[in-house]
């Protein structure tokens, strides 16, 4: 349907490859950062239940409390922060992300706690958003959509090494250090934007009513919806995968790491097949991998029982999800028109609904007697409300066309 170009104001931008590999490289860095503290909760849900005395179904609101930063901090931050120098605002987000990260290590109660997983949120969508407006501008031509997916690729290496070593941590030396050790990789992500980055000034035409009109683009809405509500199984499933892997498989906790891992590994690869099936076809790389993430989550409620059966599964949740991700991200940038940067954060807004909608639902009918294998059908539900979404949007475009 829809394919995305680099921002105006920075197209002619460009990097020699070298140059252009270290700046994707220094963007990569803080996705892997955000994706460690935002996963690393889910591989200790139950060792900071206990550190702040509360019941696993309650921790899985201070995944929803992230996440609903995320949803507030992306357009707030995105429509005021789309005139400032681009690098100077990757910095100053990165800064508060490894602030917030050391308030949730040294939260004494359930509230602050809660307090500061919202308020670490907020920086999320705007770096993202941003990260990858700067890696299309200075991606050579015909290569934003690879560029982009280098920057989320950041976030996915992250749960193949971040969240595992940090959920290891956290369970030798106790749930603050995973997060102490996510503000250490906010100011290593801060120097290296700092050396390799190239300066980018903002949008100079940008203006309050002009971001905002994105929220009147039907368009950009649904594809919003889409992603809020399709993948909001990927989080039902991974929220509670500790007590799945411990309650419903029988392994030993010594295995979470390792399905942490496995999710990791999965988004690895589906975020650089993802990359390349944009190359194809953005809309529909969104359909199938929709339709794929239905039967994957069919496939972990089946074989939730059944121990190791469980890890190849989890693989394809992530994998699937993470073609999603990318494509959203590339449709949001080809739709937004004018308000580019407020556009391309609040692709991760979108998601993060979904992160919050995941969790709460998954809690939900776990509280309600239904076991730890529930979340997964929650999920397939998801999915197909999400397909329905995009066939919604496609009927739009076309009547409109």
């Amino acid at each position: 349907m829809t394919t995305t170009t680099p921002s105006p104001t920075t197209a002619s931008t460009r990097s020699p490859a070298a140059h252009f590999t270290l700046a994707v490289l220094a963007l990569a860095l803080g996705g892997f950062a955000i994706g460690t503290t935002e996963f690393v909760t889910m591989g200790l849900l139950p060792q900071i239940a206990d550190g702040v005395d509360i019941t696993i179904p309650q921790g899985g609101h201070l995944i929803s409390a992230y996440a609903l930063g995320v949803v507030i901090g992306a357009p707030v931050i995105a429509v005021f922060g789309a005139k400032l120098p681009r690098r100077a605002l990757l910095v100053g987000l990165m800064a508060a992300y490894g602030a917030f990260n050391v308030l949730s290590a040294m939260a004494s109660s359930y509230h602050v706690l809660f307090l500061a997983r919202f308020l670490d949120g907020l920086p999320h969508g705007a770096y993202f958003g941003v990260a990858s407006l700067v890696a299309a501008s200075l991606a050579p031509p015909g290569r934003a959509g690879r560029a982009v997916a280098s920057v989320m690729l950041g976030l996915s290496v992250a749960n193949v090494v971040g969240v595992p070593a940090a959920t290891w941590l956290g369970q030798q030396a106790g749930w603050r250090a995973a997060y102490l050790s996510t503000a250490v990789l906010a100011v290593a992500t801060m120097a290296m934007i700092l050396a390799f980055v190239p300066s980018i000034a903002g949008n100079p035409h940008a203006t309050g009513r002009r971001e905002m009109a994105f929220f009147r683009n039907g368009q950009a809405m649904l594809t919003l919806l889409a992603g809020a509500v399709g993948f909001g199984g990927l989080f039902a499933v991974y929220s509670y995968i500790a007590p799945t892997v411990t309650e419903v498989s029988g392994l030993p906790e010594s295995a979470v790491p390792v399905f942490t891992a496995a999710f990791g590994i999965g988004m690895v690869a589906g975020t650089w097949v993802a990359g390349r099936l944009a190359e194809w076809s953005v809309f529909r790389t969104l359909i199938l991998s929709g339709i794929a993430s239905f039967f994957v989550m069919l496939l972990v409620w089946a074989v939730a029982p059944f121990g190791w059966a469980l890890l190849p599964a989890v693989f394809l949740v992530t994998a699937t999800g993470s073609v999603l991700v990318v494509n959203l991200q590339l449709r949001l940038m080809g739709v937004s028109g004018e308000a580019q940067t407020l556009g391309a954060a609040m692709n991760h807004a979108s998601l993060n609904i979904a992160n919050a909608l995941g969790a709460w639902l998954g809690g939900l009918v776990i509280a309600a007697g239904y076991g730890y294998r529930s979340p997964a059908l929650v999920g397939a539900a998801l999915s197909v409300l999400g397909i329905g979404v995009l066939f919604w949007s496609a009927h739009s475009a076309a009547k409109r066309s």
